[in-house]
């Protein structure tokens, strides 16, 4: 029920947000911190009121779809890919944002590599273990800042921040990076996520304030 709420209460405010004329910018931002972010030093806690039990030895990561390499990971085998660390500053549409923060993991053209994604692949797909789901386009994906990570400053991530792995997408709003991540599906088209089909924005570029829809 408390799950629900929460769901429901999100969705009333991006509702809200909407009616009384919160858009989007036609210009980008400059600067470090996007449009109505406040620093924190902390790190809030923001999920779905689900926050799965999982082992490394139980989970595994699929990637499939528009593929010529379908497969799936064993904790084993994902943590057999190469390595990166990286580092890079955290927005939170709830309006905080976060700076350096030092992420360890696979980088997302690492898998990319390894599925071989055919040419009318487009977008990417993201579902968790908790019934999460988000969607980015692929171009976007294939920064280099963008990875699977399981590490936060040397510690692996701790289960209230999605371990024992999820998605960084630091030039987004911090929702499109999947929390304890279990599928990599590769489509031609796009399919919106868990709360982009509850009246959040497709895109969600902080510099734009691209928050709801």
């Amino acid at each position: 029920m408390s799950k629900q709420r929460y769901i429901e209460a999100k969705q009333r405010w991006a509702e809200k947000q909407t009616a009384a004329g919160v858009r989007p910018r036609d210009t980008a931002a400059s600067g470090r911190l996007p449009p109505g972010q406040k620093l924190t030093a902390g790190f809030p806690v923001l999920d779905l009121g689900v926050q799965p039990d999982l082992a490394p030895a139980d989970w595994t990561l699929t990637l499939d779809g528009l593929v010529e390499k379908s497969a799936v990971l064993t904790w084993a085998q994902f943590n057999a890919l190469p390595q990166v660390e990286d580092v890079s500053d955290f927005h939170c549409v709830t309006a905080w944002s976060k700076y350096d923060c030092r992420w360890g993991g696979v980088a997302f053209t690492t898998l990319f590599e390894l599925a071989q994604p055919k040419p009318e692949a487009r977008f990417v797909y993201f579902t968790s273990y908790d019934g999460y789901s988000t969607n980015v386009p692929l171009d976007q994906c294939l920064d280099d800042d963008v990875l699977v990570a399981t590490r936060f400053d040397g510690a692996p991530v701790t289960r209230e921040h999605g371990g024992p792995a999820r998605i960084i997408v630091p030039k987004l709003y911090a929702w499109k990076g999947a929390k304890f991540v279990k599928t990599i599906s590769f489509l031609a088209s796009d399919r919106l996520g868990f709360w982009e089909v509850r009246g959040y924005h497709n895109d969600a570029d902080p510099w734009k304030e691209e928050r709801y829809a």
